[in-house]
């Protein structure tokens, strides 16, 4: 490992904060050298710099893509687990989709990280139209987005090892949704997999050419954000929603400040945002 004190001078960590936020958006805190120091430490060895402004040079020269794709995908957090918090996923089931069981349905996952998300989403649509006999014959689409190229690679292959089927999946989830490939990995029914399109998003990026959304899962990634960076994507993902779509957030997120663009839907128990018109 190492040393955050040797390789990340106060200097340096200031430049790398900046690149990273200005690529990316991503936003450091103050105390994050030592993190920094362990993500990128295969990097840094491999290219043979001692020093984190070396790195900050070469990732800042034209035509060194691969090296900030790496540096990208290694200062990503993927975190996550199957039907995360729940609630959302019981709100989209009982409350949203009966409202939107007649027309195409469009979801989008925007930090879709190793397909978690976007895959539950499709299972808890599966099951409501197992439910519900003869709904949802105009079809349904999830647009699966992330920043981390690598894991997007993973999030479209569909395997899970045994750890990670474990993670949220209850067993009859994973007997009805998914193949069993050998003792140790499962695959994600090829029907449940066909409704989910991966792709790769950087959400300071436009958006604008994925089109028109019933539902956005924005969850647990505005955290990593400046304050003014989330305002400006939330009105964005606003004016991709179509009107009275609905944007779920993380359970530690909030909007503030835009009430004009969403109001607070109560569903007992969990919260869910419904677009204005404007």
């Amino acid at each position: 490992m190492l040393s955050s004190t040797n390789v990340i001078t106060p200097n340096g960590y200031i430049r790398f904060k900046e690149y990273l936020q200005k690529v990316c958006g991503i936003s450091l805190s103050d105390n994050k050298q030592y993190l920094v120091a362990s993500r990128l430490g295969r990097i840094l060895e491999r290219e043979n710099f001692t020093k984190i402004e070396q790195l900050v040079d070469a990732l800042e020269k034209f035509g060194n893509a691969k090296l900030k794709e790496e540096v990208v995908n290694a200062m990503t957090t993927n975190e996550t687990l199957w039907f995360r918090d729940t609630h959302p996923f019981t709100i989209l089931k009982e409350k949203i989709l009966p409202e939107m069981s007649s027309t195409p349905l469009r979801v989008w996952s925007a930090a879709s990280s190793t397909g978690q998300e976007p895959y539950s989403i499709s299972m808890v649509i599966e099951d409501f139209k197992a439910s519900r006999p003869g709904v949802m014959k105009a079809g349904e689409k999830i647009i699966a987005t992330d920043i981390c190229t690598n894991i997007l690679q993973h999030a479209k292959l569909g395997e899970y090892d045994s750890l990670a089927i474990a993670r949220g999946l209850e067993a009859d989830f994973q007997k009805r949704h998914f193949d069993k490939i050998n003792e140790q990995t499962w695959k994600i029914k090829s029907h449940l997999s066909s409704r989910v399109e991966f792709r790769y998003l950087n959400l300071i990026d436009s958006f604008a050419g994925l089109g028109k959304f019933d539902v956005i899962f924005c969850r647990n990634v505005l955290i990593y954000f400046t304050g003014d960076l989330k305002i400006d994507i939330l009105k964005r993902m606003h004016a991709a929603l179509k009107p009275g779509g609905y944007l779920f957030l993380g359970g530690s997120e909030a909007l503030s400040g835009l009430s004009a663009y969403f109001e607070i839907v109560q569903c007992h128990p969990g919260i869910v945002y419904k677009a204005k018109a404007l």
